[in-house]
Order: C-alpha cells, then structure tokens, then sequence
C-alpha cells in the first residue's frame, strides 16, 4: 500500500510517500528554524502559517521524488496530535481534502507513535517486548512495548522535556535557535567533569518519570554565581572553555537522568531490546551511550539515522500503515488533538476513529 504521510505538528512541514509502511519512496522536510531563530524559539502562529504555505509545494515534491503521481496514493496518514493547534490544524485540514478528492481512507497519527516508528524504518526487525525512550523538544516519554502495536507510557517528564532544557539554556547563553545541536557541538570539547549537576529526587516514589526544570535552575544559578556572560554577536562559541565545559557538564547531567530511567526499567521489565528515537535522540553522547548499553547488557539498541529522528512525515505514514492494518480510519470529523497521550490508557491508547 502506499501512502502519503503529512506532518504538521510544530516548526516542520513534511510530506513523504511510504510503501507498505517500511519503503521510503520519498521524505521532504521543509524547516521554518530561520524564521523562529531570531526570536529564540517557535512562535506558533508563524509556525501556522508557513504550514499553510508549505503544504502543497512540500507534497508535489514528495510525489515527484518518490516518482507517483496522486492518483498513486491509496491512503493519507497525517499527525493530529500532540503538538501545536494551529500548526496540527493546517495538516489535518490539508489531509482531509486530500483523502476527501480523491475518496482514499484517512488516518491520524499520534506524533509520539511516529516516533517510534522510525525505529522500525530501518535496519532489522525489533524484537518484543522493548523499551522505547522517545527525546524530543516537547516530549520525553518511556514506553513498554509488549508488542509491536501495543504502548504502555511508564515515565514521562513532569515539567520540561529534554530538548526543552537544551533550547532554554542555549537561548541564555546567546547561542542561538534550536540550541541542542550547538550545545552538542560544545560539549564534544569540553569537560564535563568542570560541574556537577544533581538529579531530581521524586517524593511520590517515582522511578521512571524525567523532571529537568531543577536541572535548568541548576545551570542558570552556576552562570549567575560565575559571572558566565552570554555568546556576543560575532564571536565564536568554542573559543569559550567556560561555555564548552558548561553545555559537557549539562549534557552529561542530562544524558545520565535519561539513562538512569532506562536502567531502572530494564530492571523492572523484561525486555529484548531498546529503541532510542525523538530530536534529542540526535545527541552524540546519548547515542554513544544507549550503544555502551546495549553492550552491556547484550540488547540490540535501535535509533534511526538523523533525518528520521526530527521530525519528518515518513514516521507518520509507518505509523498510519500499522494503524490501517488495525483496522482504524478516520472520518471528516477528524481534528487535531492536542492533548493525545500514547499509552496512558492500557496496552494501547484509545482512538477516536471509527
């Protein structure tokens, strides 16, 4: 089957054209970072949008380079939560009059289940059950993966996810938008050993939930107490070893909260592998140590390249694929959702398709 995936969630338009829910026909991703970069962060109604400029241009040319025309699509597979609503609006729209023309089935797609996705996208078949750490700007979630299709949420953060963590103190340090990439990039020459960041501590007895606000509160009081001034206009970040020890001491400490929950998982679960996917996911440390990990403990670990680990629409289409073969489609009332929680309600999440 071949679908069209179309991905509208936050700051990137994607459009993709997947066969049988594993072939990569094509994935076009349009970024908006210049247009949010001069303010620091995603301003959801220009995001908006962009979405709406994007959309038809970022199609035709997922169709054009996967060689089909739309007369090839036999079903639209689009992200409608969660994310951001007006950004969610622009591609459940698009798809519905999509699917709508050309009387195809229509399926919305979780953006966390598409993360995972990925996974699956490349390289060998995923054994089950697995864990799943699903990083992102927005979303920093744990899963237990009993079975393919079926998602168990054990942990998630309870205030700033991790790639949040990342944009907040780049945008302090005068660094720029997005800030994971750049502080990953000082990190790889500095000392983590120079600071040493405490890991929250949850009263309940939580063992698998993330908390990084603490860890934020951390930082800003270090800069303020040493006197770390942000990045001037023109000058070159990596000639600062204040800056590149901090974004290594920050990125340790984060790295080890989210591996901390992993292990702590492995202990109380069962698992034949682990899946690493979401932006964050990108992170040289975190993959270098989710690889360390599996060698330890002798689990195959699986992340997707780069390109699948942002967002993009060829997760979306995967994921609508398995949705499809669930028998679930979704009708003209279909909206964005921006309150979708995957796993939350049992082994998998309930639907609101008919």
């Amino acid at each position: 089957m071949l679908i069209l995936g179309i991905e509208t969630s936050c700051d990137e338009t994607s459009a993709a054209v997947v066969e049988d829910g594993r072939r990569i026909l094509s994935n076009v991703v349009s970024s908006q970072v210049a247009q949010h970069a001069q303010f620091g962060g995603v301003v959801p109604e220009i995001a908006s949008r962009q979405h709406l400029l994007n959309l038809s241009p970022v199609v035709q040319q997922a169709l054009e380079d996967a060689g089909r025309s739309v007369d090839d699509v036999e079903a639209v597979a689009v992200t409608n939560g969660p994310g951001l609503i007006g950004a969610l609006l622009a591609g459940v729209s698009f798809a519905k009059a999509f699917a709508f023309a050309r009387g195809i089935p229509l399926v919305g797609v979780d953006h966390i289940e598409g993360h995972i996705r990925a996974c699956y996208l490349e390289g060998g078949e995923v054994p089950h059950p697995a864990l799943a750490l699903v990083v992102s700007g927005g979303h920093t979630n744990l899963f237990l993966l009993e079975a393919e299709s079926a998602y168990r949420l054990l942990g998630k953060t309870r205030d700033d996810a991790a790639g949040e963590a990342y944009d907040k103190l780049a945008k302090r340090l005068g660094l720029g938008y997005p800030g994971g990439p750049i502080l990953d990039r000082l990190a790889q020459r500095g000392d983590a050993s120079r600071h040493r960041f405490s890991l929250p501590h949850f009263s309940d007895g939580a063992k698998l939930d993330f908390s990084f606000s603490g860890l934020k509160t951390q930082v800003l009081r270090l800069i303020e107490h040493e006197g770390i001034e942000p990045l001037a206009d023109g000058d070159d970040p990596f000639a600062r070893e204040d800056l590149r020890d901090l974004a290594a001491s920050f990125q340790s400490a984060v790295v080890r909260a989210l591996r901390r929950s992993m292990d702590r998982a492995l202990r109380m679960f069962e698992a034949k592998a682990v899946l690493l996917t979401g932006g964050v996911a990108a992170n040289s440390a975190l993959r270098a140590n989710f690889r360390a990990l599996g060698e330890e403990r002798g689990l195959p670990v699986f992340y997707p390249t780069i390109a699948l680990s942002t967002d993009n629409a060829a997760m979306i289409a995967a994921a609508g694929h398995l949705a499809l073969l669930r028998g679930e489609t979704a009708g003209p009332d279909l909206t964005a959702d921006t309150e979708l929680r995957l796993g939350e309600t049992g082994p998998r999440r309930s639907r609101r398709h008919r």
